[in-house]
């Protein structure tokens, strides 16, 4: 395979489905020097991998433009650029309308024309009236840039859907012209009729593709254009295309924050519910990082630029979204295989279908007779010449597998976006399809489970001592110290309302405790072997409480002050509030939940018997957590999906069939995992879930609905029982069928998976 050294994007809006995005693919592989080639469908991008000495972008389109499509800009980057996909975007649905509008117009008229004339009154000259109306249609403007798409296509030994309507309106429009100089059945009017239809499906899809579409375009322009810099003493408001890491931007109460970066003075509550789905504002403070675009509520804020450009988070997740939109899933190979070769076999058809009709007659006229009973199109005194020629025009019309195209790429669409605007990001079609037959879910404990932070869930004092008394004493020593034990008892202490106090002769001990005079008392804090050695008594009384809390999982801390233990304090990393609600999602939806730690058994198992976990591997260390996972699918197939947030989880994120990064995590497990949960909230796993089999199944339903409408719709055409003006209203109709069913993806989740409801 060619390794590209850079890549080059061009936008095509005429790829409106998988079959276009396959004939473009097709072209551009034959070029020597092309590497990967990515089609993105929601945003009509090609993104082509290109090696040293390869095509430049002037080859690239033409060779594009020599399929049949063309390219409305090109640009050296793979990155999406919201204003400009808009422009873009609404300048081809202008162009579809416009188009529309030059084919309907006369068309109209022709169809008020040809109602009298047929039932009631001869019009003379009715032949050169229609004629000369149906010529823009055919011809001019949206005509022909579809004869002109056919011809490029053609010329190239590719066939694009555009052949079909050309095959399908050019024959009867010239046919036609026959009644000049013979008398015949006049066919002006369907080439008329055709083309119009098609128009406006392109038209409607447009539309329809533009909702499907409008989360990653809502995403897109919703950063912030300029942002207040301090320059030289001063501030300056400059476009945010301009900021550089390090830069000081000043965000006042109601601006967005221009790009990712760290608070260095201020305090105020952001919206941040364009990144997690969540509505609530976060409090941020200084040290804290803050996120581009969402919106500062009330305070003013000094914020230290730290990425800008492509490496923001709101590039991130539009990459993302882009990358899972513009993926293929594996069932899309069935479709592929099939649109790849449909255009030539309906080609076949059609000629198969006009030379049946010519040497046939007899055996095909009885079926003709039995549909003239219930079908008021089908008209079985037509002459032999004219069932023919309606057959072989039917089968064109009817045929483009649109809706075959359509089908998987607008219903990935539609699930990446409702993913996005919820803060899960999914980042390939195949993770879709894998997701939902997941069987075993593994979590990792700390940072997914629990907060990763230790904190003081209990106290138990000795007979006669007061709580406030012994939280007062440990926490003044302990205030002394770094370590995390240490700092999760301050805090403790603080939000329980007591105040450390000095401390002096502060002494530490190593792993096993530390030391400290807390005005007239020696207070010493630490584990038993400790207190043991320094002689302390009264450790028996407090034995029984000490091995519950150990039997929980917890640290045990004791607190002794002037030789005599005073209480136990316990110190545990705690669980996320939605970690037991999440597990029980999971288990509703059938999955056996595993999980693997490198913690020791006791706080493991404790921790699982707290939340419901159904099996535990503790003990692991990060390069085991590999071998773990493939045991597992040894035991259970291709079906096991882990969760995890550290560096330590992305080898085992990505051995597993589905990785699912916690996004408050580190950036290299999130680039290991196929869905990042944005939010960091275990429950979203189901959601991810729920929104996996909804899309899934929205995508089998869309190809059964089009491969099942082409298989019915081909040969009753073929037997003359469907008139080319219903087949390209039939076809029309297949494929916004399709977009629509796609679009109602989002009423079925919102019912399966109402937000913050895992059961």
């Amino acid at each position: 395979m060619t390794t590209a050294t850079k890549r080059i994007t061009l936008t095509v809006p005429g790829m409106g489905s998988d079959h276009c995005a396959g004939i473009v693919r097709t072209t551009l592989q034959r070029l020597d020097g092309v590497g990967e080639i990515q089609t993105n469908i929601a945003s009509h991008r090609v993104s082509v991998g290109v090696a040293q000495g390869g095509p430049d972008a002037d080859a690239l389109k033409q060779a594009v433009e020599g399929a049949g499509y063309d390219v409305a800009a090109v640009s050296g980057e793979a990155e999406a650029d919201g204003e400009a996909d808009a422009v873009i975007e609404e300048d081809y649905l202008r162009q579809a309308r416009k188009r529309l509008w030059i084919a309907g117009v006369p068309t109209t008229l022709i169809m008020i024309l040809m109602m009298p004339h047929m039932f009631w009154q001869p019009i003379p000259g009715y032949l050169a009236i229609v004629v000369l109306l149906a010529f823009p249609v055919v011809f001019l403007h949206g005509g022909a840039a579809t004869h002109r798409s056919s011809w490029r296509s053609l010329k190239n030994g590719t066939f694009n859907m555009d052949v079909l309507i050309s095959m399908g309106s050019l024959p009867p429009y010239l046919i036609g012209l026959v009644g000049f100089v013979y008398p015949m059945t006049s066919f002006v009017e369907m080439a008329a009729t055709i083309m119009t239809f098609h128009l406006l499906g392109r038209y409607l899809e447009a539309l329809a593709k533009g909702r499907a579409s409008q989360a990653i375009r809502r995403l897109l322009t919703l950063g912030a254009k300029t942002a207040r810099v301090e320059r030289g003493g001063e501030e300056v408001e400059v476009p945010v295309k301009e900021l550089e890491p390090g830069d000081i931007m000043v965000v006042r109460p109601g601006d967005k924050i221009p790009t990712d970066g760290e608070v260095i003075e201020g305090e105020s509550h952001l919206d941040e519910s364009i990144a997690t789905g969540e509505s609530i504002p976060v409090y941020k403070s200084v040290g804290d990082s803050v996120i581009g675009a969402t919106i500062n509520k009330e305070g003013r804020l000094r914020v230290r630029a730290t990425k800008v450009g492509g490496d923001t988070f709101l590039s991130q997740v539009v990459r993302l979204i882009d990358q899972a939109q513009g993926s293929r899933v594996p069932i899309q190979e069935f479709a592929d295989r099939m649109t790849g070769r449909f255009v030539p076999a309906v080609l076949l058809i059609s000629l198969a279908s006009l030379v049946a009709w010519l040497l046939l007659p007899d055996v095909l006229r009885p079926i003709l007779d039995w549909g003239a009973n219930f079908l008021p199109w089908v008209n079985p005194e037509a002459s032999t010449p004219v069932l023919a020629l309606i057959a072989a025009i039917a089968v064109l019309v009817i045929a483009c597998p649109c809706a075959l195209g359509l089908a998987t790429p607008t219903a990935l669409m539609v699930g990446s976006g409702i993913g996005a605007e919820r803060g899960i990001l999914i980042r390939s079609g195949e993770a879709i399809q894998t997701f939902k037959d997941i069987k075993v879910m593994v979590l990792d404990k700390t940072g997914t489970i629990t907060r990763g932070e230790p904190k003081l869930t209990e106290v138990v004092t000795a007979e006669g001592v007061e709580e406030k008394e012994l939280l007062r004493l440990a926490a003044s020593v302990e205030n002394a110290s770094e370590h995390p034990i240490a700092r999760a008892i301050v805090d403790g202490s603080v939000e329980r309302g007591i105040k450390p106090g000095e401390v002096s002769e502060f002494r530490s001990t190593g792993a096993r405790g530390v030391s400290g005079r807390v005005e007239d008392k020696q207070v010493l804090i630490g584990n038993r072997r400790l207190l043991e050695e320094e002689g302390i008594t009264g450790l028996e009384a407090l034995d029984a409480a000490m091995h519950e809390l150990e039997g929980k999982g917890r640290t045990a801390v004791i607190v002794a002050a002037e030789g005599r233990v005073r209480g136990v304090l316990a110190v545990a990393d705690t669980l996320k509030g939605e970690s037991v609600e999440a597990i029980r999602g999971m288990h509703a939806l059938g999955l056996h939940v595993v999980m693997i730690t490198g913690d020791n058994e006791r706080a493991a198992r404790a921790v699982a018997a707290e939340v419901g976990i159904d099996e535990v591997q503790a003990g692991v260390l990060p390069e085991g957590k590999v071998e773990a996972i493939r045991k597992l699918q040894e035991k259970h197939g291709p079906h096991v999906a882990m969760v995890g947030d550290g560096i330590n989880d992305a080898a085992a994120l990505k051995q597993a069939n589905v990785g699912i990064a916690i996004g408050a995590g580190a950036d290299v497990a999130i680039e290991a995992a196929d869905v990042t949960l944005v939010r960091g909230e275990l429950t979203g796993v189901v959601e991810a879930m729920h929104l996996s089999r909804a899309t899934f199944s929205k995508i089998v339903q869309n190809l059964l609905w089009a491969s099942g409408y082409n298989v019915a719709a081909i040969p009753m055409a073929a037997a003359g029982l469907l008139h080319p003006m219903i087949g390209v209203i039939a076809m029309t109709a297949s494929s916004l069928s399709v977009i629509g069913n796609s679009l109602l993806l989002k009423r079925r989740y919102a019912r399966l998976q109402p937000r913050g409801d895992a059961s």
